[in-house]
């Protein structure tokens, strides 16, 4: 099969671009003959065929100007099957593993300040993102979808006219070696960790979506000089800091985050399916996570995991501590469900030959 896989930003290392890296290689070994729109090819694996698009321009058209490009590369080439991870007005298969963004704007404007609200959305940037979105969920311009999470599957069903039947539940996977390869104690002992002492882990960039601000306010509202909290990411610090938290800045070798900590607390605003929870249950770590992230759908509540009904509950998510604190004979806890990369690629592949076979079918009408 011959694929091409959009993805703008392909050279960052967001969840997204980490997925696609991954499930690259994975598609190459098993035969897939792979191209890449993009604006920077990044890590990709060998043997993948690039094709540039111009980068640059205002924030409000970028993305305008990458769907316009990216439809005349595929206008000009020949595939079986198109692969997007972008809003874009035409492909076989979207996966939207960046959620509904529409629905990322309702989030925003219940927890946000009341002063700010009037102006979330406003503007070039989120006006052609919605338009974007729109087209993109225009079943004409859309074979398949693939979602990471029911709740991102609701969301669509909510919001655009797209059949039911054409959206497909993938969820992520990752490299469950690595996550369970991690060094605990050679890891606390250079982060300054005690062997009593309990360490909260929130691992992610963009801080302000993934609720690191409850996690402080948890953290100060605890008063446990045993409990310490890791974070590992990049963000703005806008908080106030309490003494017993880490800022290690974004880790290379996260799978020595995951052995070092004792809990990933992590309560965003809004998420299709955050990795990271995947991650830390493969490394044998429960997670404390909001219901408005898609991976809370695979806990099971008290076993390996609290999901909380509200990220911004700071009572909820002391008392979620506590009840992990109090049980370390829980750890490394159960998972009832596959992880792994494999089963992610395998399903995956699943769907793009299901649409590439469509659109052979469509063409020899």
């Amino acid at each position: 099969m011959k694929l091409a896989l959009i993805r703008r930003q392909f050279s960052s290392k967001g969840g997204a671009e980490l997925y696609l890296q991954r499930l690259m290689r994975e598609l190459s070994v098993r035969g897939v003959h792979l191209s890449l729109i993009a604006q920077d090819m990044g890590d990709a694996p060998a043997g993948v065929t690039f094709h540039r698009t111009a980068a640059g321009g205002s924030r409000g058209r970028s993305a305008l100007r990458f769907d316009s490009e990216t439809q005349s590369i595929l206008a000009a080439h020949d595939f079986d099957c198109v692969f997007s991870l972008e809003r874009t007005s035409s492909q076989e298969v979207y996966r939207a593993g960046d959620g509904v963004h529409r629905v990322w704007l309702e989030q925003r404007r219940k927890y946000s300040p009341w002063w700010r609200r009037p102006f979330i959305g406003r503007g070039t940037f989120h006006r052609n993102m919605l338009g974007l979105e729109s087209a993109t969920f225009d079943p004409a311009n859309t074979r398949r979808v693939i979602v990471n999470s029911l709740m991102v599957k609701r969301e669509i069903l909510r919001c655009f006219a797209f059949p039911e039947n054409r959206i497909h539940l993938v969820r992520n996977g990752v490299d469950v070696t690595r996550m369970r390869s991690g060094d605990r104690a050679g890891t606390r002992t250079r982060l300054g960790v005690g062997d009593e002492e309990f360490l909260l882990l929130f691992a992610g960039s963009g801080w302000e979506r993934k609720g690191l601000g409850y996690v402080l306010a948890a953290l100060r509202k605890l008063r446990d000089p045993r409990v310490k909290l890791l974070v590992a990411g990049k963000g703005r610090r806008s908080w106030f800091t309490p003494a017993n938290a880490i800022f290690a800045g974004p880790m290379a070798d996260v799978e020595n985050a995951y052995a070092a900590a004792d809990l990933l607390v992590f309560p965003p605003i809004y998420e299709p399916s955050a990795n990271v929870c995947f991650e830390a249950l493969a490394a044998g770590l429960p997670v404390v996570t909001s219901a408005c992230n898609g991976a809370a759908e695979i806990l099971d509540e008290g076993v390996n995991g609290t999901v909380l009904a509200e990220p911004s509950d700071v009572d909820a998510i002391v008392n979620a501590i506590r009840y992990w604190q109090a049980r370390p004979h829980l750890r490394p806890i159960p998972v009832n469900y596959d992880l792994s990369i494999e089963r992610n690629v395998r399903e995956t592949l699943s769907v793009l030959e299901g649409a590439a076979a469509e659109r052979a079918a469509a063409k020899g009408r």
